[in-house]
């Protein structure tokens, strides 16, 4: 396991401040009293940028620039978020920036990058676009922001518990995502330093369900093919070698089907009133087979990790009226 250390997201905290938004916890009488449990919601779908993701970046920039190593140029691959995140970081600092990702990418995270400043270049699939970063990555002073797999990156992200935690105390779970495992990474080692008690829990889609094989195996397991999922944002390839030990000492993980995804997202944009993507929204679907297996009232921290929906993606969501079946238990 790499040394990433609480001190380092507590320094990140600090660093990535005037760039990032605090963003508020939500909560839900009406689920609450549905579930008989206390359903926390980090709206991190309100940051800048509509994404967990600007937290990463923008620590692993700012921590190289307090180095004296400010780049000419800055490259990443990514579905999404992640491009929005470093081309918007980016064109703060004035560095230019260049994005690759698959076709595939979002209609909607594409425009974004580009209106944030950055380059864009497409692959026809995301594997073709990791070989092409890292290609480019190997110009003089070119700094590479990798979406998870790396120490400060991870850290950035740790920074979405440090601030939860200290707003909300006695939380017995924590949920996020998993795509590469750097929002997870972050979590754990956030809730291990804050509160030892909680337990730190990742969910997947299980038609992308690389995370969930590899802890099986032991070993890290690349998907076959590209995935077809609701959950674009835990699409990644296959997790990194930086974050896969964090994700071993987790302490549950689910595989969330799609329709589940599109059940949870319709009623957290229901009854949360914001914009959620289906990447966070499954993480529901985890809460409550947790929550079932419970025998006291318990506290849960939601990570709603993203708000970017294409038109296409919502149209695929609501083709089913999932709103007249209530949540339980």
């Amino acid at each position: 396991m790499s040394s990433i250390q609480f001190a380092d997201i507590l320094a990140a905290q600090q660093r990535i401040s005037p760039y990032i938004k605090k963003t508020p916890i939500l909560s839900s009488s009406m689920l609450n009293q549905w579930l008989g449990h206390d359903i926390f919601f980090k709206a991190e779908c309100m940051q800048t940028t509509g994404a967990f993701k600007l937290r990463g970046a923008t620590n692993f920039l700012l921590k190289a620039l307090e180095n004296n190593h400010r780049p000419n140029k800055i490259v990443a691959s990514s579905s999404g978020n992640h491009a929005q995140a470093v081309a918007y970081i980016g064109n703060k600092l004035g560095i230019p920036t260049c994005i690759y990702a698959s076709e595939s990418i979002s209609p909607i995270k594409a425009s974004a990058t580009r209106a944030y400043g950055a380059t864009l270049k497409l692959y026809s699939n995301r594997l073709l676009a990791d070989e092409a970063v890292r290609e480019a990555a190997q110009a003089d002073h070119c700094a590479w922001i990798k979406p998870f797999n790396d120490a400060d990156v991870v850290a950035g992200q740790g920074t979405v518990i440090a601030e939860s935690l200290s707003e909300l105390d006695n939380i017995d779970g924590i949920f996020a995502p998993c795509g590469g495992g750097g929002l997870l990474s972050g979590s754990l080692i956030a809730a291990r330093s804050l509160s030892p008690h909680t337990q730190v829990i990742g969910t997947e889609p299980l038609a992308a369900n690389d995370a969930a094989d590899s802890l099986r195996q032991g070993k890290i397991v690349n998907l076959p093919t590209a995935p077809e999922t609701l959950a674009d944002g835990a699409a990644t390839p296959a997790v990194g070698e930086v974050t896969f030990p964090y994700l071993q000492a987790l302490d549950d993980f689910y595989e969330v089907n799609e329709e589940a995804i599109k059940y949870w997202t319709q009623w957290l944009h229901h009854i949360l009133k914001v914009h959620v993507e289906p990447t966070c929204a499954m993480s529901m679907a985890a809460v409550t087979s947790w929550l079932a297996k419970q025998t006291s009232r318990k506290r849960v921290l939601v990570i709603l990790s993203g708000g970017n929906i294409s038109a296409q993606s919502m149209q695929m969501i609501w083709q089913d009226d999932y709103l007249s079946d209530l949540p339980s238990l």
